[in-house]
């Protein structure tokens, strides 16, 4: 018997695969006959269908939290040019295939480790078959490989900040003074590819299907732009304990506390709440603050003296990633050296 919810899934897929077809074979199968390159059809038909999605998601977001940003800004800038240059970090991560390339480029070499394993009596690890009749549901599942994966990318998030050369990567993200719901995708793209190549990995290895892998990643997409949005929003006490909240991640960006040094005067260090979606990590873990009062966001180290260092992170895209390279390596160098000297 079809329900409301049934009905309305059907519909929206009926629209989504007709628009997929669309575009597929009115904009993208004559390219690929023209270059000789339709042995890759299939996967660029699947490329398609991120795209669509990855655009109707940028569509909403902006629809929604723009006005958002308008009506109730924490913040008030004169000059919104410091944002520019997230909105293509935006365009680049939400319509691009990192994460379908990664994700079909990894199922064979999983495929092969979950064989090898199977040879030696260790059975796949498939999440949604622990307990037959109820987490093989398709909402059970999606909460399931959602937990699952925000757990992980809480640890993933932390070390981007424990691990030094990690960080002058990461770097990249904090160095923006003006958060706004653009700001989320404002990462190196080296630190991109790693991030990619770690959920697909893992989102392989725990069973989760292409179609729910693409809605997770819609889901968690639209769910950080709100994190990084610039408005007063409150989540309300026990909201801003069940979802990470602007207010809880902006601390988190905050120059000198929400990462880097941390909290000092009780020792905490590399800093404060590092959920992804899901603030129950930081609360387990100790990480969590949910009363410090927000401060400006930013990067110590590009502070003017005697605040900071007067490093220059760069205004513009291509000035951000060389920077930003060049901190790694400059990084890695000096612990090298440090090595060295000790031994």
């Amino acid at each position: 018997m079809f329900t409301p919810l049934d009905w309305i899934s059907h519909v929206t897929n009926m629209l989504v695969g007709q628009a997929q077809t669309w575009v597929f074979v009115t904009l993208v199968q004559p390219v690929l006959y023209h270059f000789h390159w339709m042995v890759d059809d299939d996967f660029a038909y699947d490329g398609v269908l991120w795209f669509l999605a990855g655009l109707l998601q940028i569509i909403l977001v902006y629809a929604v939290l723009r006005p958002l940003e308008a009506l109730r800004p924490l913040e008030v800038w004169p000059d919104r040019r410091a944002v520019r240059v997230d909105v293509l970090y935006t365009l680049i991560n939400r319509l691009g295939l990192v994460n379908l390339v990664l994700f079909f480029t990894l199922q064979p070499v999983v495929d092969g480790v979950q064989a090898w394993l199977r040879l030696r009596g260790i059975d796949n690890l498939n999440l949604d078959s622990l307990w037959p009749g109820v987490t093989d549901r398709p909402l059970v599942t999606f909460f399931i490989y959602l937990v699952v994966l925000d757990f992980a990318g809480y640890w993933y998030h932390r070390l981007q900040h424990q691990i030094q050369w990690w960080w002058e990567l990461h770097a990249v993200h904090h160095s923006q003074r003006q958060l706004s719901f653009w700001a989320d995708d404002r990462n190196h793209l080296l630190d991109v590819v790693l991030q990619a190549v770690f959920f697909a990995a893992l989102a392989l290895i725990i069973g989760v299907p292409p179609s729910q892998f693409v809605a997770l990643s819609l889901l968690s997409g639209a769910l950080q732009s709100l994190q990084h949005a610039n408005t007063a929003l409150s989540f309300g006490w026990l909201g801003e304990r069940l979802l990470v909240s602007p207010r809880f991640h902006r601390l988190h960006h905050a120059v000198g506390y929400g990462h880097e040094l941390g909290h000092q005067n009780n020792a905490r260090l590399y800093g404060c709440n590092f959920g992804v979606l899901l603030p129950w990590w930081d609360i387990l873990f100790c990480s969590a603050d949910f009363t410090t009062a927000l401060q400006p966001t930013g990067v110590r180290a590009q502070l003017p003296p005697p605040q900071g260092q007067g490093e220059d992170y760069g205004a513009g895209f291509w000035a951000q990633q060389v920077l930003g390279i060049a901190r790694m390596l400059r990084r890695i160098g000096g612990t090298v050296a440090s090595r060295r000297i000790g031994a």
